[in-house]
């Protein structure tokens, strides 16, 4: 079995050294922080990565951060979706390590993001314009096996399988994704922001650019001051829009937002009416878009009732628990309003991630202030404290 820094490394443009002639073919032991039960800790743990297979990509791990998605896994909190052991993590950037049989739009040594939501380029989804889900490949959380033969390539020192998560598992040294859900980048990216785009800052921005579309001098509310939606006022800002009214329970969220654009605050604790009656009162009959982002259905409401009628779009990004269904009577929808759900931003990950990328490094869009927390791999539950508590957009774990 091989380890990557045996011998005769090689540094890489970004400064790592990297050699995978030494582990290609080979089963890689190496630590990743393994999920046992709901709500336990974390444990780093030795365990086995196998060779990746036909289509497959193994990657070695360079940085990952945590996800709402991620603590809401962790915690169990949709019963159909649990699966343990488990490796978590979908927010990350790596080096590919070595390809499977097939695979020849990335090869051994290039940087890439895993996307949870891959793009397999040849189904009847991935030929439409209209969609960004993969028949295959699209984000499944109940998905916790590779997709060629039902297995997993993880298993525990012993040979016992560890369950895969969202099609990437990043919260590991070394990981084997789909080649249809790793992104090929630039050599010259600044890694820890491109780590970014795996999941939080695509949806966000993505949404406003993509799924809403946001035209200049328009107004819209966001419900929620995460990483998503801080994502989403950046995109609305970098659009033109006129008012962009930030709405959250956690006033140290505010200062934050007015770095991503936000013109003005709702706490909605500080209240004594309706929300979105207060919304609507500022604006002169509701907004024209808002983007859920808090994963409630209270909340979800609030923000489709403070869009303005005739015209009003409401974007959900927010992930919800079951069994509560959409609070909306189908009645109120005849006012014109309408409502929609956004999947990674409706980005098509492998073609046209890697032009979002370089719009970012080209300062269409600003990602500093994402990452607000750095930390090393093995504080991982420090990392879900500091998330769960509210204090952080993104903390960045180095492997």
């Amino acid at each position: 079995m091989g380890s990557l820094f045996d011998h005769g490394h090689q540094e890489s443009s970004n400064g790592f050294f990297f050699n995978p002639s030494i582990t290609k073919g080979e089963v890689i032991t190496c630590k990743a922080a393994v999920v046992w039960a709901p709500g336990e800790p974390f444990e780093i743990e030795q365990v086995r990565v196998d060779p990746p297979k036909n289509m497959e990509v193994r990657i070695k791990i360079l940085y990952t951060s945590i996800c709402h998605t991620d603590l809401s896994a962790w915690k169990g909190e949709n019963e159909s979706q649990r699966a343990y052991p488990r490796i978590l993590g979908h927010e990350a950037i790596g080096i590919v390590e070595s390809v499977g049989e097939g695979v020849s739009d990335m090869g051994e040594g290039d940087y890439v993001i895993p996307i949870f939501n891959g793009e397999c380029g040849h189904c009847a989804y991935c030929e439409s314009e209209k969609t960004n889900l993969c028949e295959k490949f699209r984000v499944n959380p109940m998905k916790s096996v590779m997709s060629s033969d039902g297995k997993t390539r993880f298993s525990t020192i012993d040979g016992k399988p560890i369950y895969h998560f969202l099609n990437t598992s990043t919260f590991a040294e070394y990981t084997v994704v789909d080649s249809a859900c790793a992104v090929k980048l630039s050599p010259d990216v600044p890694l820890k922001k491109m780590s970014l785009l795996s999941c939080g800052v695509s949806t966000g921005l993505g949404a406003a650019w993509n799924t809403a579309n946001v035209k200049p001098g328009s107004t819209l509310a966001i419900f929620g001051l995460g990483a998503v939606g801080l994502a989403a006022a950046e995109g609305a800002r970098s659009r033109g829009a006129s008012r962009i009214i930030g709405v959250d329970i956690n006033p140290n969220k505010f200062v934050k937002g007015k770095s991503k654009g936000v013109t003005e605050f709702i706490n909605p604790k500080e209240l004594d009416t309706p929300l979105h009656e207060k919304i609507r009162e500022m604006t002169q009959g509701g907004v024209d878009y808002s983007f859920e982002c808090a994963g409630n259905l209270d909340v979800l409401r609030e923000a489709f009732l403070s869009t303005h009628d005739g015209w009003g779009l409401t974007v959900i990004l927010g992930i919800h628990p079951t069994p509560r269904m959409l609070p909306i009577h189908p009645m109120e929808i005849f006012d014109g309003r309408r409502i929609v759900a956004s999947v990674f931003g409706d980005f098509k990950g492998k073609t046209q991630l890697p032009h979002f990328a370089k719009q970012c490094m080209d300062g269409v869009v600003n990602l500093d202030g994402f990452i607000t927390h750095e930390l090393p791999f093995s504080k991982i539950n420090e990392a879900f404290k500091l998330l769960g508590n509210g204090e952080s957009l993104r903390c960045l774990l180095t492997l």
